[in-house]
C-alpha cells in the first residue's frame, strides 16, 4: 500500500472518530467520503505503468504505424506481420511516441501481433487485424448495437 493512501485512511478515520463525538450523521458522511477517496487512490495505483501499443496502417497502406498511447514506456517490442512472414523489433517506444515501418508494396490485409514489456518487466501481447479498405477503430461504437448503429 502506498504511503499517501495509508495517510489518507488514518487521518480520515481519526477525523471520523472526532466527529463521531459531535454528530453521528456528520461522522458517517465523512467516513463514506474517506473510504471513497481511499478506494480511488487504490484504483489509481493499479493503472500505473501500463503501456498501450496500438498498430494501424498508413493512408497509402505502405507502412505499419505503432503508437504507444499508454502511461509508461514500452520496451522490447516484437512485431509479427502474419501473412507477410515479416518480423521486426523496436527497442523503446515512449509515451505518445510513434514508430513507422515502411514496406515496398501496399498491404491489403494483415494481422499484426505485438509483444512488449513495461518498465517492471511485465509482458503484454496484443493482436490487430488491419485492412487497407477500412475497418478502423471507432471508440463510439457500442459493444451491443441495439438501435441501428449508423
Amino acid at each position: 500500500m502506498d504511503k499517501k493512501s495509508l495517510i489518507v485512511l488514518v487521518l480520515g478515520i481519526a477525523v471520523t472518530i472526532i466527529l463521531y463525538t459531535l454528530n453521528i450523521y456528520l461522522a458517517g458522511i465523512v467516513f463514506i467520503l474517506v473510504i471513497t477517496l481511499f478506494v480511488s487512490l487504490l484504483i489509481m495505483q493499479d493503472s500505473v505503468s501500463h503501456p498501450d501499443v496500438e498498430a494501424s496502417l498508413s493512408e497509402d497502406a505502405k507502412s505499419v504505424i505503432l503508437k504507444n498511447s499508454g502511461n509508461s514506456t514500452a520496451s522490447h517490442i516484437h512485431v509479427a506481420l502474419v501473412p507477410l512472414n515479416t518480423e521486426y523489433d523496436v527497442a523503446l517506444l515512449a509515451v505518445d511516441e510513434t514508430h513507422t515501418r515502411s514496406f515496398d508494396s501496399m498491404i491489403q490485409e494483415v494481422k499484426v501481433i505485438i509483444t512488449f514489456e513495461n518498465e517492471e518487466k511485465n509482458v503484454f501481447s496484443k493482436t490487430f487485424a488491419l485492412s487497407a479498405l477500412g475497418g478502423t477503430y471507432d471508440p463510439l461504437k457500442p459493444m451491443i448495437p441495439l438501435f441501428k448503429w449508423k
